[in-house]
């Protein structure tokens, strides 16, 4: 019989179960589609049943559909989206949706909290500026417009938690999502009461903290018979989706970075001492002892999908037999580097690092007459990059220096992107299996937790395997620069119309 892991990862627009052997090979997979809900300008919400009724699904069809046997699964590793808020009662009900990461409805919250608490204070304790992006002012959002949702909440869960109380029926909060909340002391990795009482927070939501690799529990009879899994394996506590797929492209060690190329995008840094900068985000790596300095922005691959969804029906119904993103792909192939003048911001849902605006807007710059559906593909990926490159020089000038880039997510699989990045940066980009990254590094985790492996580093060696390589292109090192100085100047003569325009 084979030992095997499963890895679950809830993502912004679909989840996806993976089954992995200790080498990192895929024996299984499985994904499931679910809905972002916009009720008003600035809200995006989701309802975390959706993410169990997909979650669900995919086991079950794993062990339905395919030679995978439950018995053969040795551990479990949960991986999901950031800075949820889930509010459960006793009983582990879910009260209302929770904003997620793209929803920033609460800033005049976090206006007044930095008012009255002070912001250096609130850094230097949870080394992270007050954003609507987090989960703390979310919880006072709660508070104050849903008063009858928070005095029934008895947690406020994190997406991988939730998942995780769903599989075992035991409260947790893992290590890496510990960042959501400010009251979260991230030199030690624990809740700070007096922090907790001046943001309004009740004590009492938070639950207790696990390493991201410490077993919560084991699957319940109730999930076993839900999900087909055998009762009693071990599930831990899991971690950030970007911290997961971090760990799954192999950056287990200091000065080893990721590129993500999820419906997010952005870089996060493996570093071993405590370093926070206010442009940028920090949290706990899923590997015990380690942090991740990281970038992340709102338009990444998701910018693709919202082209695509709305704007490729030629693509989709030509009888071609190639998806629509691959035909997207070549003919953006066909336009020059810089895309003749045509800039793209991908800040579609306000925008997080370096700039930190829930305000600001995308926007094509650059259209006349000459450009066409390939102008626009391409400055699309352009855009990606350019922000990509903000956040990295914004790093630096924080002290962390990248040198090569390991790339995950499914926009990872597109060369010409890839090479793009490459390109626009001027660093390497190295590729892994870029599709499973986070599901393997959810699996790894649980391949840790269940001893499979002695430690994250040793599983990443022994899973994690490149599969191509990208060398930035001299030849074009010139006109990205120039068009890169363009988006930025863009954005700043924009920024104060953005916000009157809100």
């Amino acid at each position: 019989m084979r030992d095997l892991l499963l890895g679950i990862d809830i993502g912004t627009s679909s989840c996806k179960v993976a089954v992995f052997t200790p080498e990192g090979e895929v024996a299984a997979s499985r994904s499931a589609e679910y809905e972002v809900y916009r009720p008003k300008p600035g809200w995006a919400e989701q309802d975390p049943e959706d993410w169990v009724r997909g979650i669900y699904g995919c086991i079950r069809r794993i062990f339905e559909e395919t030679d995978v046997k439950a018995e053969e699964i040795r551990g479990i590793g949960v991986d999901g989206q950031s800075w949820s808020a889930i509010a459960v009662d006793s009983d582990g009900k879910v009260l209302t949706n929770t904003p997620i990461w793209m929803d920033m409805r609460s800033q005049d919250i976090c206006d007044r909290l930095t008012s009255q608490i002070g912001q250096d204070k609130i850094f230097g304790l949870a080394g992270n500026a007050l954003k609507p992006s987090y989960t703390t002012a979310k919880i006072i959002w709660y508070r104050e417009n849903l008063p009858e949702v928070y005095e029934k909440t008895d947690k406020i869960l994190q997406s991988n938690s939730f998942l995780v109380y769903r599989l075992t029926g035991e409260i947790s909060q893992d290590m890496s999502q510990g960042y959501g909340l400010h009251c979260f002391d991230m030199r030690r990795g624990a809740w700070d009461a007096g922090m907790a009482r001046a943001l309004g927070i009740r004590e009492s939501l938070l639950p207790p903290i696990f390493p991201c690799t410490g077993v919560v529990g084991k699957v319940s009879r109730e999930a076993s018979e839900a999900t087909l899994l055998m009762e009693g394996t071990p599930v831990v506590a899991g971690g950030l989706d970007a911290a997961c797929g971090t760990l799954g492209a192999g950056v287990a060690r200091p000065g080893e970075t990721q590129e993500q190329g999820g419906q997010a995008g952005g870089m996060s840094i493996c570093i071993d001492e405590y370093a926070a900068d206010p442009k940028l985000i920090l949290s706990f790596h899923v590997v015990p002892g380690k942090w991740l300095l990281q970038g992340g922005t709102t338009g990444g691959g998701g910018t693709m999908r919202w082209f695509e969804q709305n704007f490729a029906d030629y693509e989709r119904e030509n009888g071609s037999g190639k998806p629509s993103l691959v035909q997207l792909n070549e003919i953006a192939q066909k336009i020059a580097p810089g895309s003749d003048g045509l800039i793209f911001l991908p800040y579609m849902s306000g925008e997080r690092t370096p700039i930190w605006d829930p305000d600001a807007k995308g926007v094509f710059y650059g259209l006349d007459f000459s450009k066409t559906k390939g102008h626009f593909v391409r400055s699309i990926m352009e855009g990606v990059a350019y922000s990509l490159r903000h956040n990295l020089e914004t790093a630096a000038n924080a002290g962390a220096q990248v040198g090569e880039m390991k790339a995950m997510g499914g926009s990872a699989n597109s060369l010409l992107w890839t090479q793009i990045k490459a390109d626009v940066t001027g660093k390497r980009i190295v590729v892994p299996a870029s599709d499973t990254a986070t599901t393997l590094g959810a699996a790894i985790l649980g391949g840790v937790g269940a001893g499979i492996y002695e430690s994250c580093e040793d599983a990443a060696d022994k899973t994690v395997h490149v599969t191509r390589t990208h060398e930035p292109d001299p030849a074009n090192a010139e006109v990205y620069d120039r068009r890169y100085h363009t988006y930025l100047e863009i954005y700043a003569q924009l920024k104060d119309v953005m916000k009157e325009r809100s």
